[in-house]
């Protein structure tokens, strides 16, 4: 027996590539988003009530990862991308039906002329994501003190974050134009330190990913036996013409 399973709407976010985006959902509140649905699916009357959730599981389609076949083992960032695990241990989008599922927090329920979108934050979603469904989080159903995963114990330890001069210049003059708070979003994102963690930090060695129409570039600065990351630039992505 086979299914179809429909979007019934698409992310418009603030990652725009993958690298750099956070490894699970709530890492970077500062993170926003909003997710617009495909008619019938965006009828006001099938939002009625949402707003009273503070928070959403979101289900969507991992649909930047292309897989030919299946794979049973997966290499998780998490134990640093030399060691393999059972992909149903993980939350590897390489999966049998790339579905992905994701808790983001519900900033609010937009309504105009009786069509509604939903403008959340704290999310891991590339833009473009196809939403497959949402449900309101249930917090005395969903939120369970006793679970245990001792693969991912505690969020990662996060590593300081700093700003050139000109890259700070840079951050509040795109963050006014795009009215977002750039330096926080940037800062959560970084901290959590996005190279390959096979990677020893090279302070030679640049890094860049796109955040909205911005190239953010940065490297690794060392001492002793702390390392954290240095922003260089805040660039608008150029075009090409043609």
């Amino acid at each position: 027996m086979s299914y179809t399973l429909e979007p019934i709407g698409v992310v418009y976010s603030c990652f725009t590539t993958k690298f750099g985006i956070p490894r699970q959902s709530g890492l970077a509140r500062a993170a926003k988003a909003t997710i617009e649905f495909y008619p019938p699916f965006d009828q006001a009357s099938a939002f009625s009530g949402l707003s009273q959730c503070s928070h959403l599981w979101v289900e969507f389609i991992f649909h930047e990862f292309h897989i030919s076949e299946f794979r049973p083992r997966v290499r998780p960032p998490r134990l640093g991308g030399n060691q393999t695990l059972g992909v149903f241990a993980t939350r590897a989008p390489n999966r049998p039906n790339r579905l992905g599922l994701s808790v983001v927090k519900l900033e609010h329920v937009e309504i105009e002329k009786g069509k509604a979108r939903l403008h959340i934050s704290g999310h891991d979603l590339l833009n473009g994501t196809p939403v497959i469904d949402i449900k309101p989080y249930v917090p005395y159903a969903d939120s369970l003190p006793e679970a245990q995963n001792t693969i991912a114990p505690a969020p990662p330890a996060l590593i300081p974050v700093r700003f050139s001069p000109q890259a700070l210049e840079q951050c509040n003059h795109e963050g006014t134009r795009l009215g977002q708070a750039l330096q926080p979003l940037i800062e959560q994102l970084l901290g959590q330190d996005p190279r390959p963690q096979y990677q020893t930090p090279d302070p030679a060695r640049r890094y860049a990913m796109t955040l909205f129409d911005l190239d953010v570039a940065w490297h690794y600065w060392l001492e002793g036996d702390t390392h954290g990351v240095e922003v260089v630039s805040v660039n608008r992505v150029t075009v090409p013409k043609g």
